[in-house]
């Protein structure tokens, strides 16, 4: 069978994936583009399993890539889901310290929020904490307006379908799984357990298999993904009494994840978690999940070891709270003490794609990289669904000059 042939190929069908096609495809109207996605649907993994917040951008290191493109990327997001009719609030969230030892943080937070250009947040006492989440107990705490929640698979499934609708030639090929690349002259062929795809062009949207992928190309990289599973419990009907919107804690400066936090979905449904634990299996959603290649390939990694020594005690902490519910019960009652354990039922899981340098740090920021006829997202985490478009916008200016595409 002859290969399909496309002016760019975009592997990965999750949210950075798609709204890095339709980006360029706005751009380039004429450009054939075709999405590979290796699931039946789209936003199968990191995307439709993500806490579905639309962050606001306050966390992240001023000036960094996170931040610019989380503030940016979610006031589009936000004008993009009005006009296209995507399920989403913007409801607001509160942090909220329980201690004197997170109020310098916390204070931190907010002015990274200042120095981010974070519209309508502000500082809150603890009577504002109990006027905003009756339920929720704090000593001070930080209000963020323009925080919201939001369908992520529906934006997903819209990005495909309009991708398909306004652009002649271009499509999103399900069941379809990027194996080899071979190179043939200034294009790549991508060998897919479907037919071969011909490319000028390559871009690698690939979430938790992205160190793969730029290893198959050719481009590599000097980074390896290590999956971490997050699992939530859902809070049942009396449970979701007690909790409005969004309630999170100041996050523990000395570990990389967020904490467990309270989010109000768009069915309604309130979710308690994630924590965060080292999956053997990258794509493994169950607590007994495993992967022979998956696990080989994390542990023969040195940075792994050196990110397990220098974080120990919060992997064992974490591992507790993944298989004990009283031990994550007791986590969440900083926040809602009164919460009893028949309000918490275990729910569904995700998992990270964190990339880890040789030397055992998680590399925070976006890491996008063009090599010849490449492009690679080889680092995309939380806040990466909230900032999707601007990250597709800035990886369409990439590729602008780095293709010389006209």
């Amino acid at each position: 069978m002859d290969a399909l042939s496309f002016d760019i190929v975009v592997i990965g069908g999750g949210c950075v994936g798609l709204a890095t096609a339709y980006k360029i495809n706005s751009r380039y109207p004429h450009l054939k583009i075709a999405v590979l996605e290796k699931e039946s649907r789209v936003s199968a993994h990191q995307t439709g399993r993500n806490s579905g917040v639309i962050h606001s951008g306050i966390y992240y290191k001023p000036g960094s890539y996170k931040a610019k493109n989380c503030v940016d990327g979610r006031r589009e997001l936000v004008a993009f889901a009005k006009e296209h009719r995507i399920n989403h609030d913007i409801c607001g969230k509160i942090i909220v310290a329980t201690e004197e030892g997170e109020l310098a943080h916390m204070n931190k937070v907010y002015q990274n929020g200042i120095a981010n250009g974070v519209e309508d947040i502000r500082l809150i006492t603890a009577e504002e904490i109990k006027d905003i989440e009756p339920y929720c107990e704090g000593i001070a705490g930080i209000w963020v307006g323009c925080t919201g929640i939001i369908d992520y698979v529906g934006l997903t499934e819209k990005l495909a379908e309009l991708l398909a609708k306004k652009f002649e030639g271009s499509r999103v090929f399900l069941n379809t799984e990027a194996k080899d690349f071979v190179k043939e002259g200034n294009k790549t062929i991508i060998k897919t357990n479907q037919q071969d795809f011909e490319a000028k062009y390559l871009i690698a949207c690939a979430g938790l298999q992205s160190d793969r992928i730029a290893r198959r190309e050719g481009t590599g990289t000097d980074s390896a993904i290590v999956g971490f599973r997050g699992d939530y419990y859902d809070l049942s009907e009396e449970g979701r009494k007690k909790v409005r919107n969004l309630i999170y804690p100041v996050p523990n400066p000395q570990f990389p994840f967020l904490g467990v936090h309270f989010t109000r979905m768009v069915d309604g449904s309130v979710e308690c978690g994630p924590n965060a634990v080292f999956v053997f299996k990258r794509e493994g959603y169950h607590k007994t999940a495993f992967s022979l290649a998956d696990t080989a390939a994390a542990f023969s990694y040195g940075g792994t070891w050196k990110f397990f020594a220098k974080h120990w005690r919060f992997g064992l902490d974490e591992y507790r709270g993944a298989f004990s519910k009283a031990y994550f019960l007791k986590r969440l009652q900083k926040l809602i003490p009164s919460l009893t354990s028949a309000d918490i039922q275990p729910g569904r899981a995700g998992v990270r794609a964190m990339a880890l340098s040789r030397e055992g740090s998680m590399i925070d920021d976006f890491k996008i990289e063009a090599r010849g006829n490449a492009i690679h997202v080889l680092n995309a985490p939380s806040p990466a669904a909230t900032a999707s478009l601007a990250i597709g916008q800035a990886i369409q200016e990439m590729a602008a000059k780095q293709f010389g595409l006209e």
